[in-house]
């Protein structure tokens, strides 16, 4: 059984988000400890509970110690179930967060795996529901058919979001004798991973989403506006405007580029907040983004952290624009359950696995 250590560098969730994963994908247990415990509050909270339940019926895995506040888990997964998983996580918990740990067994299962989750789309400290969609999943499609939809945003506090997943294996990792076979295979069958040679960014896209009670005040619009402003002369821009019956009142805008060739490898968002101008809103996203397109990033450190576990199954190369803590967690977890090598330029912000 291997061993986690949760207070590892920022010491979050991400470090339990992506032992599961890998433990879910290559059914090799694990024991964490320390749990957060770099947080004010330390130990799992309600949305890894949540996590921890999902992996545990995706994987018919036997669990202990997952109560809240809890420190340290042991977690012991079986066969990867394809089928149908439905998971409410309550309030508004982020269903982002929970693909962190659902999506990479999923992609690996025997067969299609179908994800119809209820909680927060759209909430702080966790990418917006448009940012997985138009920039994550991008780099995920090479090794299975991904279709999503969301049919419902869900704001904080009381969530009640709702997004379904359809996700058609290209490879079983069953079909393997162990864990390395199956890494040899992806090592020489598909293409690395190469993001460190900047493209051509000939349009900016994005969504701007507001909650139906806040059209007669064009939030939508204006937050649209606003980083229309600031990007419009240096690129063309194409932004969605959308309003939506919300359980809670909230907005989101979620910008990424386009270019000819290559996947999306660079989007920013902004979450609207009380007493804050939706033009504002709409402005920040936009410099976070051009903060990025301006550097010699080629992928925003967002993108880079979810990917690092393909980067691990794959290898290849990332150059960001900020090597993060969460990045250097994902690192951790990787090489234990994986043994990956990787290697980290902080200077040059470029990540590779060898």
């Amino acid at each position: 059984m291997l061993h986690i250590d949760g207070s590892y560098r920022e010491g979050g969730g991400q470090i339990i988000r992506t032992a599961l994963a890998l433990s879910a994908l290559t059914r090799i247990p694990f024991r964490a400890e320390k749990i957060r415990h770099n947080r004010p509050k330390p130990g799992l909270k309600h949305q890894h509970l949540c996590c921890i339940n999902a992996l545990e019926k995706l994987s018919d895995a036997r669990v202990k110690g997952a109560q809240l506040g809890s420190s340290a888990i042991e977690f012991v997964p079986g066969k990867t179930t394809p089928g149908t998983l439905r998971l409410d996580i309550g309030t508004a918990g982020s269903i982002t967060l929970l693909l962190q740990s659902l999506l990479l067994p999923s992609m690996f299962a025997d067969n299609k795996v179908q994800l119809k989750i209820k909680g927060g789309t759209d909430t702080k400290w966790s990418m917006p529901i448009d940012y997985f969609t138009h920039v994550i999943l991008d780099h995920f499609k090479d090794f299975a058919s991904i279709k999503i939809e969301t049919q419902k945003r869900g704001y904080y506090p009381k969530g009640q979001g709702f997004v379904e997943l359809s996700i058609i294996p290209v490879l079983h990792i069953n079909d393997f004798k162990n864990t390395h076979e199956f890494i040899s295979h992806l090592r020489t069958s598909v293409k690395r991973i190469n993001l460190t040679e900047k493209v051509p960014v000939f349009q900016i896209r994005g969504i701007s989403s507001a909650s139906q009670i806040l059209k007669s005040a064009d939030v939508a619009k204006r937050q649209a506006t606003g980083a229309k402003e600031k990007i419009g002369s240096f690129y063309p821009v194409n932004i969605e405007e959308e309003y939506e019956q919300t359980a809670s009142v909230g907005t989101i805008i979620t910008l990424w580029t386009v270019c000819k060739q290559g996947k999306v490898a660079i989007g920013a968002d902004a979450l609207g907040e009380r007493g804050k101008r939706a033009e504002t809103v709409g402005a920040t996203a936009a410099e976070k983004l051009l903060g990025v397109l301006n550097s010699d990033a080629v992928a925003d450190s967002h993108l880079a952290d979810n990917i690092i576990p393909l980067l691990a199954l794959v290898g290849g190369r990332i150059k960001t624009e900020t090597i993060t803590e969460h990045i250097r967690s994902n690192i951790y977890v990787c090489e234990t359950f994986l043994g990956t090598r990787f290697k980290v330029d902080k200077k040059q912000n470029l990540i590779e696995a060898e």
